[in-house]
């Protein structure tokens, strides 16, 4: 039994999967290569991982990022995993667009604290042009920091992102969730094709995208590695992956989801490097229930951002002398801007 096991995992190990080339990253990822890659065994494919993100980074350099919501709850999806929608009762209230002053002190204590990123998030379907003038100006106050800017504001326009490119927006976060088959389980309010539509507009305007997904909704292995293969074989890939481990919050349609395999969260953080290398993969939220020992496996397997701060829009986050406690004994540094 035990040499046809083995056997066995060497001819998995062997299989043709292609890794991206270091000089060009592939866009022709088959689903069912995505598949293979979680199916590999864990050393092995962590190995893999680790190599890919040596081609591109310093293994040792983790970009921190803070996150505030600008504006808070009341939002019109209907998001299963979301603490704003006002479809469902989380206790979350409805607050106006945060004045473009607030936000950027609030950026400048950010920096202060050791935050190279600042992004801004307001919970809205999508963007209305009587709120470019505010976001614009608060954009243009934080980038003039010298703080990476990032936003997520909905759906856009062509017109919008072009707008929020001139006021100096680097990066736009739209995530596509989970993976196409799975979408309708996760949200009803918009399509798959809207946020790929938005997606197209953020990248015609000449900004960065930002674009990953959450698990432990429920979702399985091959959802999670739909999600991905869309991610892979975008005209370009994002250039932020942030991954994200469900906060379960109360009142909400996926509050009693369970919680997905800690190994199975590492796969994908390594899988999401082999097929969009140059993307800095963000261990986004759900941090607050990792152990340490996750933590690390997720930088092993070539995650190199984190959020920092005591909250995540609406969520907890670990506190500033825990991430820096960690990042030591690692010895990890702030990733050179």
């Amino acid at each position: 039994m035990l040499c046809r096991d083995l056997s066995a995992i060497k001819a998995l190990m062997n299989a043709p999967v292609q890794i991206a080339d270091p000089a060009q990253p592939r866009h022709d990822w088959r689903l069912e290569e995505v598949e293979a890659l979680f199916d590999l065994p864990f050393a092995e494919l962590v190995f893999r991982a680790a190599e890919t993100h040596r081609r591109w980074f310093d293994p040792t350099e983790v970009q921190m990022s803070q996150l505030l919501s600008v504006k808070t709850g009341g939002c019109a999806e209907n998001c299963g995993y979301c603490s704003q929608s006002a479809a469902f009762d989380t206790g979350v209230k409805a607050e106006k667009l945060m004045a473009a002053s607030d936000v950027i002190a609030a950026a400048m204590q950010a920096k202060a604290g050791g935050a190279q990123r600042f992004c801004m998030g307001a919970a809205w379907r999508d963007l209305k042009d009587r709120d470019l003038p505010k976001l614009a100006a608060m954009i243009s106050g934080v980038k003039a920091l010298g703080l990476e800017t990032c936003a997520t504001l909905g759906m856009l326009r062509p017109d919008q992102a072009a707008a929020l490119k001139d006021a100096g927006l680097d990066y736009y976060n739209h995530n596509l969730d989970t993976g196409p088959d799975y979408y309708d389980q996760v949200v009803t309010t918009r399509t798959y094709q809207d946020r790929l539509d938005t997606l197209a507009a953020v990248r015609d305007a000449g900004m960065s995208t930002c674009c990953g997904g959450i698990v432990g909704m429920g979702e399985t292995r091959r959802d999670r590695a739909g999600l991905l293969h869309q991610l892979a074989t975008l005209p370009a890939h994002p250039d932020s992956l942030p991954i994200n481990d469900l906060m379960p919050v109360p009142g909400t349609p996926l509050a009693d989801s369970k919680a997905i395999d800690p190994l199975e969260f590492v796969r994908m953080i390594a899988v999401a490097r082999i097929v969009c290398p140059k993307a800095v993969v963000r261990l986004s939220a759900g941090r607050e229930h990792m152990s340490r020992e996750l933590q690390a496996l997720c930088f092993l397997a070539g995650a190199n951002s984190i959020f920092v701060g005591s909250k995540l829009l609406t969520t907890a986050n670990p506190e500033k002398s825990d991430d820096e406690a960690l990042l030591a004994d690692l010895g990890m540094r702030p990733m050179t801007m």
